[in-house]
């Protein structure tokens, strides 16, 4: 039977990436080495490193002045990794959900920090709008994309400050202006690569201006200068993120994989829209290309357990919504085929028939 896997992460990865890491397993570029043994200052991985940073730049159209840093710790370490390098007085955050929490909490660490905007008011079911973003700000932190509650901006933010943005969930999902952004940092494992590296893009000019002492592993400029092989990297998981942007770039680029990204999203929402059983939880302004939730509708609550069954036995994987809003979550993420959004319509079709 095939499995569809709508896990939120570690996600679905593009077939011949996953295949061509697993000949890289047995034998690296020829070298007779298993990449995961090659030593990362070789050649033939720095020749990977290099092309990776060369993909992950032309797909994202990032302009001069910017660095590319490829690190461990993933994006929870740049929660306190972020302030740390920029925050001497005060930093204003979004709050639009279990992320924005966490980062907001390790930033508190550090200086000021003031929370500009929250949609915890409706249980962070929307994107805030229309807020002051004060002049004063060492810098804005958003969260780009919310996958446990299925809200994306649509948008890049007009900024009168730096502008920070965790983008783990939906980079390379859809254009982004990065000119408008000063600090975009993500994990991989949603849209680019297994679990263990973490993606920073830093505009040079934000940094060295904290007074604190920065420890050294700590401090942007330690990796810059030092190729992100200051201490050694996430060798594996930066190889098959090589392979997937190439596959992105054979694609079309950013802007083929958006349009492929509204069609597999829109299929799912008018299911969940049309459909008797289900309701979405995200307001539809803010709907999420990536991670799509939905709950039982009103009258339909005791069907949960039934079709978290039904639809694992048609093979749909990673369903379950997370456990802190429970429900169902799809996530849609580049290398998940349409098919696979349409096997899990249909499946919602065919339970829709035993019930309603």
């Amino acid at each position: 039977m095939k499995k569809h896997n709508f896990s939120a992460g570690p996600a679905v990865l593009p077939q011949e990436a996953i295949e061509n890491g697993a000949k890289a397993v047995l034998d690296f570029d020829g070298t007779g080495l298993s990449i995961l043994t090659v030593s990362h200052r070789s050649k033939e991985f720095e020749a990977v490193m290099d092309e990776t940073e060369a993909l992950f730049r032309e797909l994202l159209n990032i302009p001069e002045g910017y660095h590319v840093l490829f690190l461990g710790g993933g994006a929870s370490t740049q929660f306190y990794m972020v302030p740390f390098n920029l925050l001497e007085t005060k930093a204003g955050y979004v709050n639009t959900g279990v992320w924005s929490k966490k980062a907001i909490k390790e930033a508190k660490a550090f200086g000021g920090v003031e929370v500009l905007a929250s949609s915890d008011d409706k249980n962070f079911s929307y994107i805030p709008k229309g807020f002051a973003i004060p002049s004063d700000l060492d810098y804005l932190h958003i969260t780009t994309n919310n996958t446990i509650f299925g809200t994306e901006y649509k948008v890049d933010l007009d900024s009168p400050v730096p502008l920070v943005a965790d983008m783990s969930s939906d980079i390379l999902s859809r254009p982004v202006d990065v000119s408008k952004y000063s600090l975009i940092y993500g994990g991989a494992q949603k849209n680019l690569a297994p679990a263990g590296v973490t993606f920073v893009i830093v505009k040079d000019s934000i940094l060295g201006k904290v007074t604190r002492h920065l420890p050294t592993m700590i401090d942007y400029r330690t990796h810059i200068e030092n190729g992100s092989m200051f201490n050694t990297p996430p060798v594996f998981p930066i190889f098959v993120m090589r392979e997937t942007l190439r596959w992105l770039k054979g694609l079309g680029g950013v802007e083929k994989m958006y349009e492929i990204n509204k069609k597999k999203a829109q299929l799912l929402y008018d299911e969940i829209d049309r459909n008797k059983v289900f309701k979405g939880t995200a307001a539809v302004e803010d709907r999420s290309l990536m991670n799509i939730c939905f709950v039982p509708a009103d009258g339909y609550e005791n069907l949960y357990d039934e079709f978290m069954d039904f639809a694992k036995k048609r093979g749909m994987v990673g369903i379950k919504g997370h456990r802190l809003v429970g429900g169902f979550r799809a996530s849609t993420y580049n290398a998940l085929p349409i098919e696979s959004v349409q096997a899990l319509v249909d499946c919602m079709q065919e339970f829709e028939k035993l019930h309603a």
